[in-house]
């Protein structure tokens, strides 16, 4: 079961997202379904979006078509940048790194804490 939280962050143009477990398809829908509803509420391309997926597991197979789907939206809401937070972890960053570039999403970065 995978988790997540959104916290906008108006004085530094910001959308802070926490992201953490095993993501089911379940869990995607209602991220998406969440992100839609925060996102409406300003314009994103004078935000950066900053995932934090410390404690984000590798995504399964089945779920990678919705992960993609997400990047997509990263991409069409116009944010000035996507940043991805992960833990060291080389399976991860491999599994991150692969889907931006399948969804052409150039504006992002992985940082390693």
């Amino acid at each position: 079961m995978g988790n997540f939280n959104f916290s906008p962050s108006p004085q530094t143009h910001a959308l802070k997202v926490m992201v953490e477990g095993a993501m089911s398809q379940e869990d995607a829908g209602r991220f998406i379904q969440e992100y839609n509803e925060h996102v409406s509420k300003f314009d994103p391309t004078q935000y950066e979006i900053v995932l934090d997926c410390t404690k984000l597991n590798v995504s399964s197979p089945d779920v990678l078509p919705m992960l993609e789907q997400c990047y997509i939206m990263y991409k069409e809401s116009g944010f000035k940048k996507v940043v991805f937070t992960i833990a060291k972890n080389p399976v991860l960053k491999m599994q991150l790194n692969r889907v931006a570039r399948s969804t052409k999403l150039d504006n992002y970065e992985i940082v390693e804490v």
